[in-house]
């Protein structure tokens, strides 16, 4: 199983428009700072999943120079993670979506005009796709319905925490223990108090109770330090990372 990271950034990525900070400076010139908004491709035997359709997708497809997915995995209904479905017009058309009855319902209502072939899933009800065995999980996003990722592949297991804060349910608490990898929420360094999200402290702390073998941070705003300087405290994730289990 191969996860590469497409975008790691927050919902108005990085540069913010309009913003002179030393992370948005360091991403107007270039350098590894610069951040899309969130996707992962998760890649077995061939096979090709995407786990949020980003506002970048399109850029994200031709940096990895793909033009056909077998899957997309929506995790929640906020625009930064399911509106660059749109591209997919004109170039795959029937695409298989994934996702819980609610989130599923508002984002094909948004994306009326496209025909993908819709599959309801059930939290905590593991369904096989591309080969890889996937369970969604709940985890705390408020107001809004979202939820986490877990992907195995034999016995190597993969998380995907989805935006999220620390009061995510036993149940999938216990599922996400002792993962070879977790791709954690931690939109801002320590210091920031945003409800709906997990800080780095606090995703790191998280990955460190459950036993997590291996924890990069994404979803990441430009209120970082930039990418290289950050990396001295905190396990970021960068655009266009690939780690393979």
């Amino acid at each position: 199983m191969r996860l590469t990271l497409l975008g790691t950034g927050d919902a108005i990525g990085t540069p913010k428009i309009g913003c002179k900070c030393p992370a948005c400076m360091d991403a107007l010139a270039g350098g590894p700072s610069r951040r899309m908004r969130f996707s992962v491709l998760v890649e077995s035997e061939g096979s090709r999943v995407l786990i949020d359709s980003s506002p970048d997708l399109r850029w994200q497809l031709l940096k990895k120079d793909i033009s056909k997915v077998d899957a997309v995995v929506w995790t929640h209904a906020h625009y930064d993670h399911y509106a660059g479905f749109g591209d997919f017009y004109r170039v795959q058309s029937h695409v298989d979506v994934y996702a819980l009855k609610n989130t599923m319902d508002y984002i094909l209502n948004y994306l009326y005009f496209l025909k993908p072939l819709r599959h309801d899933a059930t939290a905590y009800e593991p369904f096989e796709l591309a080969g890889l065995e996937f369970t969604l999980f709940k985890v705390n996003h408020p107001p809004t319905e979202t939820i986490g990722v877990l992907i195995k592949d034999g016995h190597k297991r993969a998380v995907i925490t989805s935006d999220t804060n620390l009061q995510i349910p036993e149940e999938s608490l216990d599922l996400m223990k002792n993962a070879d990898l977790m791709l954690a929420d931690a939109i801002t360094p320590p210091g920031y108090n945003i409800n709906k999200h997990m800080n780095a402290e606090e995703a790191i702390g998280l990955a460190r109770n459950l036993g997590v073998r291996d924890v990069k941070l994404t979803h990441l705003s430009h209120l970082y330090p930039p990418h290289q300087a950050a990396l001295k405290n905190w396990p970021l994730g960068h655009d266009m990372m690939e780690i393979v289990l």
